[in-house]
């Protein structure tokens, strides 16, 4: 028998993740505390902690899809799609921007299907050596910042010099203490922070918000770039490259949702070192990194009994994650991730039309003012 409330809760997930996603420096996390704080007033009026709990796994799963829309046209991202800018600013001034979001929802709808796959193998392995990965987790977080780093050679331009790639490396590692210094900071001063509501403090939310949300808002505002009209043109990848992004992103994002500590954005570098890659591909493996990451962190919950995100950490508050809770959930992400595939390519869209409209609307009347 099918339980209609279901389908209203992971509706209201999905819309919950569209507005997530579709509105830089708000996380889905943000949704999820709320949620949780307002759970006892929810169940009042009849849900029950696993309608609320899918509420909150729909908009974890929905944003995934929508938060490629401002990285690409407004220059917005939040931290896991931060390395979505890039490529998708040359295809969005390519008047390709509506293709750059269909790359970006196949990666996620793929990354599903590919995971779907995974979550057996997966589960198994880390269930049984787990308490040995957290046990060395510190060295391999090192480990893997050090590669990072390593691995920052800058640009190639022709008359450098063949040591130039030491001041990229340097930069990397002021960024990387930098980075460390100021989360210690805020982590150490949480009595610094108030909230206006009354709520628990939450040093991550003016950080992110900062640092991914309103400083390349600031800098998109600011660069002085016209963006062409957007034309809904067909895929420009092969079929086998695209698979490959695919798999590349899924299996990386359904590994690093055990790793605490390593973000979307590392794994699908790492997914791509040494196999050259297109803008394209790029978009792909990171969307999927982040939809898989989504997916295996509800996983994790039920291997391990260790939430790796803050939507799986609030689904450990409400329910007991078991078997057939777990496959149900499967279920659900499989028909908010189809429904989310469509409407995120729709407000795409919707989107380019407005952005288009609205900017070359402001630039006439900026011209005809100064004229």
């Amino acid at each position: 028998m099918i339980d209609f409330m279901i389908i209203l809760c992971a509706s209201a997930g999905l819309i919950l993740g569209a507005i997530s996603g579709l509105t830089p420096g708000l996380h889905v996390n943000n949704f999820a505390a709320m949620l949780l704080a307002a759970s006892p007033i929810l169940m009042s009026y009849g849900l029950s902690p696993y309608h609320v709990s899918t509420i909150i796994l729909a908009a974890a799963i929905s944003q995934t899809f929508f938060d490629a829309i401002p990285a690409v046209f407004v220059g917005a991202p939040d931290s896991d799609t931060i390395l979505t800018v890039l490529p998708g600013h040359s295809l969005m001034l390519e008047g390709r921007g509506i293709e750059a979001i269909r790359l970006s929802a196949i990666g996620s709808a793929g990354s599903i299907v590919a995971a779907m796959l995974l979550v057996f193998p997966l589960s198994w392995t880390f269930s049984h050596y787990n308490d040995l990965l957290m046990k060395y987790v510190g060295v391999l977080l090192l480990v893997i910042a050090l590669f990072m780093i390593k691995t920052e050679n800058g640009p190639v331009i022709e008359g450098q010099g063949s040591l130039v790639h030491l001041k990229y490396k340097a930069m990397a590692v002021l960024v990387f203490l930098t980075s460390g210094f100021l989360g210690t900071f805020a982590f150490n001063h949480e009595s610094m922070f108030q909230s206006p509501l009354g709520l628990e403090p939450q040093p991550m939310l003016p950080l992110l918000s900062g640092l991914f949300g309103a400083s390349f808002l600031i800098i998109s505002l600011s660069s002085g770039t016209s963006i062409p009209e957007q034309k809904d043109t067909d895929l420009h990848i092969p079929a086998g490259s695209l698979a490959r992004s695919v798999l590349l992103g899924s299996l990386g994002g359904s590994v690093i949702a055990w790793i605490p500590g390593v973000s979307p954005s590392i794994a699908a570098m790492a997914t791509r070192l040494g196999a050259p890659s297109t803008g394209e591909e790029f978009l792909v493996s990171i969307s999927g990194v982040n939809t898989a990451n989504a997916l295996f962190s509800l996983v994790a919950l039920y291997a391990v009994d260790k939430p790796r995100s803050g939507a799986a950490a609030a689904i450990k508050e409400l329910i007991t994650m078991n078997w057939d809770i777990l496959v149900q959930m499967l279920v659900i992400i499989i028909a908010v991730g189809a429904a989310s595939y469509m409407a995120s390519i729709g407000s795409a869209r919707v989107f380019a039309r407005v952005i288009y409209h609205d900017l070359t609307t402001v630039g006439s009347a900026w011209a005809c003012w100064r004229v």
